[in-house]
């Protein structure tokens, strides 16, 4: 027996790591509700620790928190920092930077294009 978690069918290794992103809101009205819940959605299917600071500020929330996440009131053309700390962070900084450059995938959802 390993110690690996099994994801999608392959078994990865737990590793703790500890990452960080940098990534630009584009999103129309930036983190309203929707793309908020998308976002929180997402980090809470990862394992590890994950915050959120913006605009360059110290002050970092808790990036698993629909709260937290519309409270800040991320606006177009904020920059979000991303940081994950324990097993599976990289995979998370990528998938959460990842869905933030596709608008949250709202155009796919409402069948609207770019």
């Amino acid at each position: 027996m390993s110690g690996g978690l099994r994801i999608g069918g392959r078994e990865t290794e737990q590793v703790h790591a500890s990452c960080e992103t940098e990534v630009e809101v584009k999103h129309g009205v930036g983190l309203h509700a929707r793309p908020s819940v998308t976002f929180t959605r997402l980090a809470k299917s990862f394992p590890c620790s994950i915050e959120v600071a913006v605009n360059g500020s110290d002050i970092w929330l808790n990036g698993k928190s629909i709260i937290k996440i519309m409270g800040a009131r991320i606006r177009k053309g904020s920059v979000i920092r991303i940081r994950a700390d324990g097993i599976l962070a990289e995979e998370a900084i990528r998938a959460l930077k990842d869905l933030v450059e596709r608008n949250f995938d709202e155009e796919k959802r409402h069948g609207r294009t770019a």
